[in-house]
Order: structure tokens, then sequence, then C-alpha cells
């Protein structure tokens, strides 16, 4: 029979049509679904289902869900657990406020299950093949850590976000190294995954809030580079 995936996942979105249609495919590919109807109820649900990926509507009524994802991401427990936004809205800054708040992926309505699939399979995949490669940087006063997915600065333990994480870690291993912001999204978001340049600039900014200005530098007119302190 073969392998199937054993992650856990929950589908967001006041039309009952979708859920039904959503539930429906993710459970013939194995997975372990459960369903809200609003972004309130996402995030009680969330707070016990510990889903390893949300798909998340935007225009929900109680709570719509750039603010339960906001909410889901600021739990411990669910740092890394995969957002990704399935919407009808096209608009720019609706997708610049999905990526601010932490999502993985933004996918426009009408959905096309199939093409779903295959998108939520290459985020389980390249979240695999990560994870084979565990080490630890340390670097100044930073420490690094891949196998808990852990930051820790002078010792104390900061939480950051999967992609904040990602690259992070991608730029130390790096250090010195230049790196446009094309290739950023590449090695980070992957090339199926549309996500707008500003992006990377969002991430870094919030990386640096929480590990100091000092590590990452602005190379103008460039991209970005981790510094050896």
């Amino acid at each position: 029979m073969g392998n199937k995936p054993t992650q856990k996942v929950l589908v967001v979105d006041d039309e009952e049509p979708i859920l039904e249609l959503l539930k429906y495919n993710l459970e013939k590919q194995g997975y372990d679904v459960k369903t809200a109807s609003d972004g309130y109820m996402a995030v009680e649900v969330a707070k016990k289902f510990h889903p390893d990926l949300v798909l998340l509507d935007i225009m929900m009524p109680k709570m719509d869900g750039v603010e339960a994802c906001r909410q889901i991401k600021a739990m411990p427990e669910l740092a890394n657990t995969f957002i990704v936004f399935l919407t009808a809205r096209a608009e720019e800054y609706s997708e610049v406020a999905a990526f601010d708040v932490g999502a993985d992926d933004y996918i426009l309505k009408p959905i096309k299950p199939r093409a779903l699939m295959s998108r939520i399979s290459a985020l389980f995949r390249r979240d695999s093949q990560k994870k084979t490669s565990n080490s630890q940087i340390k670097i100044g006063n930073l420490l690094i850590d891949r196998t808990s997915y852990t930051i820790k600065v002078d010792g104390r333990e900061i939480n950051l976000p999967k992609k904040e994480f990602e690259l992070l870690f991608f730029l130390a291993q790096n250090p010195n190294k230049v790196y446009t912001r094309d290739e950023l999204l590449q090695n980070i978001w992957g090339s199926d995954v549309y996500v707008l340049a500003r992006t990377v600039d969002v991430h870094i900014r919030k990386v640096r809030e929480k590990i100091g200005e000092d590590y990452i530098t602005t190379v103008k007119g460039v991209g970005y580079k981790f510094n050896l302190i």
C-alpha cells in the first residue's frame, strides 16, 4: 500500500462546500483533518489539535484569517505550523499582510484540488529534506540549533517562526556571502510558491528585531549577507 502521510491538517473556511471538498481530498491522501468555519474557531481548534498545516481563508466572520494566523503563530507549540492562505482576494496588500504574519503560501480561489495537494506535498517534502541536514551554528553570542529549531542570544532562547528561522539559518550557513532577494526567495520559499520580493525585507526586519542589528547587513542594490562577528 505504500507509506501515506500522517500529518494533521486544519481547514478553515466559512463556505461549507469548500470545507467538504478539501476535507474529502485531504483524507483521501491520508491526512488527519479537522475543520473550522471562522477564525475564532480555528484558533480554538488549533490549540487542541496541534496541526502541522492550516489551510486558511482570509475573509471570515468573527475573526479574519490574518488575525487567526497571527494568534496561531504566537503559540510556541505551533510556531512551526505551516500556514497556507486560500482566498479569493487577489489584491497585493492582502498577500503582503498574509506573508507579514507568517504565511508559507498564498493560493487564489477557485481551488484546484489536485494542484493544492501537490503544493501541500511539496511543503512537507521540503521541510523533511531540510531536517535531514540537522546542524548547529554558533557565531558570536548567537547559537542556531536546527535540530530543535531554537535560537539563543547570550544564552537567552528566542522563538522565531519557521520562515524567519530558515532565512537566518541559510544566511548564517554562508557568512559574508551576499544573496539577492530572488535567491533567498528561491532557497527559503521554493520555486513552486509565488512570494513578493518585499516579503524577504519584512522577514529580515523581524529577524533583526529579535537577534540584533549587527548580524545581517543590507548590501544596497543587491541583497543581504550574514556577518561574522
